[in-house]
């Protein structure tokens, strides 16, 4: 069931969005060769209870992390463990966080030192499909807008869509409806309506879009082993259109 928030609500998601966004922020000077991807995920659980906040992934349906940080090929859920990045990966960074009940989502990809042009090429154009999507946000469209949006730009760019992996709505559960997919069909699914709250996620690879899921029956990878970046804001549809909830 999809659920419009009143003021309140979106305001505690606001909240919960800005701790989201802080700890993004706070991350990104440890992200260099060497690091490993636990010390992140410890770094950001402490910083997000700082906030007098929760990791919202840790304990979901039993995943074990605050963070779910995916490095290279691997496209989401990526376990943090003794695993150090090293100059040229670009690694996927998740981070939710719920505040007094309401949750925040928010996904970036970062580069770990000096990376090729085709990954900066990957990073770019994901980013920039992301914001396509979110351009289709505002009463009277449909989640289809959104999802056609993001599948022209990713195809136009050469981009794999990964179809399997989905955006959705989010509030006092981190995943609630809709989904919102990252390819369709315009004027196709659930209407838009001024305090829906949604996470807008395109997830593209370099080539093709088949993944596997690992051993550890969370980690997505591409079958092909080519890399993939994930960049994620949770939005919240206004009276005119659209605001972000997770920072610009």
């Amino acid at each position: 069931m999809i659920t419009i928030k009143s003021a309140r609500e979106i305001e505690l998601l606001k909240q919960a969005g800005y701790i989201v966004y802080e700890t993004h922020q706070y991350l990104k000077p440890y992200i260099k060769p060497g690091i490993m991807t636990k010390d992140l995920d410890h770094l950001a659980e402490e910083f997000i209870r700082s906030h007098g906040a929760t990791p919202s992934f840790k304990g979901y349906e039993g995943f074990p992390t605050a963070l779910c940080i995916s490095v290279n090929d691997e496209v989401v859920h990526g376990f943090p463990s003794d695993r150090k990045l090293q100059n040229g990966d670009i690694v996927s960074i998740d981070i939710g966080a719920c505040y007094k009940g309401y949750h925040g989502d928010s996904a970036w990809t970062y580069k770990v030192g000096e990376i090729s042009k085709d990954l900066e090429y990957l990073m770019e154009h994901t980013e920039k499909a992301l914001y396509e999507g979110i351009k289709m946000v505002k009463p009277g469209n449909r989640i289809g807008d959104i999802a056609n949006a993001i599948e022209v730009y990713a195809t136009k760019h050469k981009l794999g869509i990964v179809k399997e992996l989905v955006g959705h709505g989010v509030g006092t559960n981190v995943h609630e409806d809709p989904e919102v997919p990252n390819y369709g069909k315009k004027g196709t699914g659930p209407r838009l309506r001024e305090g829906m709250v949604i996470a807008i996620e395109p997830m593209l690879t370099l080539g093709s879009p088949d993944i596997y899921i690992d051993d550890n029956d969370w980690t997505v990878i591409t079958e092909d082993g080519s890399y993939a970046a994930h960049f994620e804001h949770t939005v919240v549809v206004t009276k005119d259109g659209v605001e972000i909830l997770t920072g610009e």
